[in-house]
C-alpha cells in the first residue's frame, strides 16, 4: 500500500532526530505527467512519468545539511537522515539559518479555495494525441505554413507535503494541462518560426486546439521575408508576450538575495520611484487557478498580497527567513524550495497595472518605430541594469505595421526606461505574471 506524503514526511523527521538533528524541515512531493508529440498527424512520442521525491533539511546549530531521494523504504529514509546529520556537522556555520519561529507559521493551510486542482479526470492519451493532431492540423491549413515542428499536448498534477520540528504541517495538489504548437513558414533559407501555446490549471479553461494551431501558423507566415530594421532612438513597444521579461528583471532585482549580496541595481533605491507614478506591481498569491498560488511558502509562512512598486515606488524586497535575517527585515512569506535545496526567495504571481488603451492604440501612437515579439539571448548587468538584448517583431511606420524584422539589437538602461512605460489593456488574467505589452519611448536600435 502507497503510504501517504505526510507520513513519509513525518517519518524523515522522526529519523532526523533519531540521528541526532537539533531542527529539521522535510519535502515530500508526488507528480504525474503525462505528454504526447504528434508529427504529420501520427504519434510520434508519448512520455509518462511518475515518481516521489522526498527533500530532509537537518540542521546543528547554525549548520545546515540537505539530502534528497526517491526511495520511500524505511531503511532509506533512515540512512538519509543519518547522511544529513553527518554533512551538516561538517558544514560551515550560517548565522541566518534556522527554521521559522511556531508563532511565525500560517495558520491557514487550506489550498481549496485557490483552485489548485482540477477535479476532472486525467485525460487519456487518446484525447491528448487528439489535441495535438488537431492543432497541428490548424497550423498546416494556414496558408504559407510549410511544416509544424512539434504540437504537443500534456497533463500533470503534482502533490506536496511538508512538515517541520516547528510544528509545521501542511500541503497541496496541484494540476496542469496544455497545449503547444510550433508552425514553419517558407521554403529553403526563407523558412521562419513561431509558436503558441497555453497552459491552465483546468482542463475547461484551455484554448481550443484549433485555435493554438492556426494562431502559430499565422505568426509564422507573417515573419516571413524579414528586413532589418534602422539604426537609431526610436519607440519600442514589447509585445504581452514577452513584456513580462522587463518586469522579469525588476523582480530579480528586488529579490532579497540579490540585495543582501550587494548585487543589485535596486539595492539603494527603496522607497523610490522605479516604475511610472500610475503602476504598482501587486504580488498576489490568493489568486484562484493562477499558476503560483498558495497559501504558505516553502518555509510555513503565510504568503499575503503586497504590493511590491505601489504607485511608482519600490515598496520592498522579496524575502525568505534567511534573507530577512540578513537584511534585518520581516520576511515576507516568499521561500521557495526543491527538495534537494535550502530555501531561498522567489515570487508568485504578480500582476502590473494596465493601461487604458490597447496595444493597436500604442502602435498608433508610436509612428515610427519596432514592435518586439521575440526576444533573443540575454545582457543584464545586475550591478547597474544596462540592458542589451537581441531582438525581432515588426517595424511599425506612420502608425501601422509595415514588414516583419530580425537581427536587431535594443540597448537602453533598464531603471532609465522602466520609468516612462506605457502599458496597454491586454495582458492575459490567467498567467502568473499578468502584464500587458509595454511601450517605451527612445530605446537604441542597432539594425541595418
Amino acid at each position: 500500500m502507497a503510504r501517504s506524503l505526510e507520513d513519509l514526511t513525518d517519518t524523515l523527521l522522526t529519523a532526523a532526530r533519531r540521528a541526532g538533528a537539533e531542527a529539521a524541515d522535510a519535502m515530500a512531493v508526488q507528480g504525474t505527467s503525462v505528454s504526447i508529440d504528434v508529427r504529420g498527424g501520427v504519434l510520434e512520442q508519448a512520455d509518462r512519468a511518475e515518481g516521489t521525491d522526498l527533500g530532509l533539511r537537518v540542521l546543528i546549530g547554525r549548520r545546515q545539511a540537505c539530502v534528497s531521494a526517491s526511495d520511500t523504504r524505511d531503511e532509506t529514509l533512515g540512512a538519509l537522515a543519518e547522511r544529513a546529520v553527518a554533512m551538516a556537522r561538517e558544514a560551515p556555520e550560517d548565522p541566518h539559518a534556522g527554521l521559522a519561529d511556531p508563532e511565525q507559521l500560517a495558520r491557514d493551510r487550506d489550498a481549496a479555495a485557490l483552485e489548485l486542482q482540477d477535479p476532472a479526470a486525467e485525460p487519456s492519451p487518446e484525447i491528448l494525441q487528439e489535441d495535438a493532431r488537431a492543432a497541428e492540423a490548424a497550423a498546416l491549413a494556414v496558408a504559407g505554413v510549410s511544416q509544424v515542428q512539434s504540437a504537443t499536448a500534456a497533463y500533470g498534477r503534482r502533490q506536496m507535503h511538508m512538515a517541520a520540528s516547528n510544528g509545521f504541517s501542511g500541503g497541496y495538489a496541484r494540476t496542469d494541462r496544455a497545449i503547444s504548437c510550433v508552425a514553419i513558414a517558407g521554403e529553403g533559407t526563407q523558412m521562419e518560426r513561431d509558436h503558441d501555446s497555453d497552459s491552465r490549471l483546468f482542463q475547461s479553461d484551455l484554448r481550443a486546439p484549433e485555435d493554438i494551431g492556426r494562431c502559430a501558423g499565422e505568426r509564422a507566415v507573417a515573419r516571413l521575408n524579414p528586413l532589418r530594421p534602422p539604426t537609431g532612438a526610436y519607440p519600442v513597444l514589447f509585445d504581452e508576450r514577452i513584456s513580462g521579461s522587463l518586469i522579469g528583471h525588476l523582480l530579480a532585482a528586488a529579490n532579497g538575495t540579490a540585495v543582501a549580496r550587494g548585487a543589485s541595481w535596486l539595492r539603494d533605491r527603496l522607497g523610490e520611484a522605479v516604475l511610472p507614478a500610475e503602476l504598482s506591481l501587486v504580488e498576489e498569491p490568493h489568486r484562484p487557478r493562477a499558476p503560483r498560488s498558495r497559501t504558505f511558502d516553502a518555509e510555513g509562512l503565510p504568503t499575503r498580497r503586497r504590493a511590491i512598486v505601489e504607485n511608482g515606488r519600490l515598496t520592498g524586497w522579496t524575502l525568505d527567513l534567511g534573507t530577512a535575517r540578513k537584511l534585518g527585515m520581516p520576511p515576507t512569506g516568499n521561500a521557495t524550495r526543491g527538495v534537494s535545496a535550502p530555501p531561498s526567495p522567489g515570487n508568485w504571481n504578480v500582476a502590473l497595472t494596465q493601461g487604458a488603451r490597447s496595444r493597436g492604440d500604442l502602435i498608433a501612437e508610436m509612428g515610427h518605430g519596432l514592435l518586439v515579439t521575440s526576444l533573443i539571448g540575454s545582457t543584464i548587468n545586475p550591478n547597474t541594469g544596462d540592458y542589451s538584448r537581441g531582438a525581432s517583431g515588426f517595424w511599425v511606420e506612420n502608425g501601422e505595421i509595415a514588414y516583419p524584422v530580425n537581427e536587431c539589437t535594443i540597448a537602453g538602461s533598464l531603471p532609465e526606461f522602466l520609468t516612462r512605460m506605457t502599458p496597454a489593456n491586454d495582458a492575459r488574467c490567467h498567467l502568473s505574471q499578468v502584464v500587458p505589452s509595454l511601450l517605451v519611448e527612445g530605446l537604441t536600435l542597432a539594425g541595418t
